[in-house]
């Protein structure tokens, strides 16, 4: 079972690269973002109150994000791996991904951390906004999401820097380029 988190800003490309690697490597994708929107979309509970913070550019609790994502795993154990897209975003996040995964016999092999300058991660954005509609897709909730997400997602680099598990791939250039760097990457992995 090979298992993957990306992990990047918001903006970075995880969602674009994660459909890459789930094609190329036969692997589920688990988008936390794409969960939260559904929950928010179908206006459960959880979705109500994800909603209020996310627009805020807050995250949302750990033990939220854990449970949804416990049941996607265990809905798909039988997948040949996993990539993790938007998740861990804490460090007891990733605790708490190590100890599910080692109960299916597998663990985190690789994070891969997309990096991507300050200026075009709000060009990004802004524009995606544009398209999408998504509200929290402006400039003050973009700076607000930059701020959160180097405060609390940097001590988890460091957390899987220390295991040997970290990767960095480039994503300042084409999709194509990236995805060149990330192959070569998991091959390495596996």
């Amino acid at each position: 079972m090979l298992n993957i988190v990306i992990t990047g800003a918001p903006g970075s490309g995880k969602g674009t690269q994660s459909e890459l690697i789930e094609k190329e490597y036969n692997l589920f994708h688990i988008s936390t973002g794409d969960m939260l929107r559904a929950e928010i979309k179908a206006g459960s509970e959880i979705g109500k109150k994800a909603e209020s913070i996310i627009a805020e550019g807050k995250l949302v609790p750990d033990e939220v994000m854990i449970a949804m994502l416990r049941k996607q795993v265990l809905d798909h154990k039988d997948a040949c791996g996993f990539i993790f897209d938007g998740f861990p975003r804490t460090v007891v996040q990733a605790e708490e991904l190590d100890e599910m995964l080692a109960e299916l016999n597998a663990k985190v092999d690789v994070l891969l951390c997309m990096e991507v300058a300050h200026e075009t991660l709000v060009e990004r954005l802004l524009n995606r906004g544009k398209t999408s509609g998504r509200a929290d897709d402006n400039l003050e909730t973009i700076e607000k999401r930059l701020a959160v997400y180097t405060e609390n997602t940097l001590p988890v680099i460091e957390f899987y820097k220390k295991s040997g598990r970290f990767s960095k791939a480039d994503n300042n250039s084409t999709v194509e380029n990236c995805f060149d760097q990330i192959k070569n990457i998991i091959n390495a992995h596996i």
